[in-house]
């Protein structure tokens, strides 16, 4: 996946983060990140996938059930490289691959990628780098055929599902909104046309 170009005062330079696909080759950056002290490994960034006893699965079996999928060639996301170190993980993949995202959601329909999911340890916070995972995550589900990217972004001052991103971040990339998902999820979508290109 190629680098995203120039970076602005006090973030993270965009030419010197590279991003990867998690699959079975790479996924041992993705379970770095989330060993990591601080890390989301009672999740296992399972919350949105399908997963037996989901309200009593412990955290090894929600790791396995991820580990599973990579295994299979499921996708599933991609991580950020920085410095040496994976820097963050976004979750993007079909929607089939995900448990029902919105009530509204027609299933008939063909060629639709979610981003469900955000994660940049606490340490790298503040430096622009969900942006940055946002723009490789677009370019990756288009890359790989996708038609339409759906995502569930919800407002800065939401209490819950922050970790599936702010809507701001989402409509000044084009995203357009196209209904509600709960009381807090706002459902949005991007088309291959209708692509913004924000100033470096």
């Amino acid at each position: 996946m190629p680098r995203r170009s120039s970076g602005s005062p006090g973030k993270a330079d965009r030419s010197q983060i590279r991003f990867t696909e998690v699959t079975r080759s790479t996924r041992a950056d993705f379970e770095n990140l989330f060993e990591q002290a601080g890390g989301p490994k009672y999740c296992w960034c399972m919350a949105w996938r399908h997963l037996e006893n989901r309200e009593h699965a412990s955290n090894d079996e929600r790791r396995r059930a991820m580990m599973a999928l990579i295994e299979a060639g499921t996708p599933v996301g991609i991580v950020a490289h920085a410095e040496g170190k994976t820097v963050g993980w976004c979750s993007v993949a079909p929607r089939e691959t995900y448990r029902k995202l919105s009530q509204a959601q027609d299933d008939s329909e063909a060629g639709v990628w979610s981003i469900v999911c955000f994660y940049v340890p606490r340490a790298s916070r503040g430096r622009g780098l969900a942006s940055a995972l946002l723009d490789a995550a677009i370019d990756h589900a288009f890359a790989k055929g996708a038609r339409t990217i759906e995502a569930y972004p919800v407002d800065q001052a939401s209490p819950s599902y922050r970790f599936m991103g702010f809507r701001e971040m989402f409509v000044a990339r084009g995203f357009h909104e196209i209904g509600m998902a709960g009381s807090r999820r706002h459902v949005v979508r991007l088309e291959r046309c209708g692509r913004q290109t924000l100033p470096a």
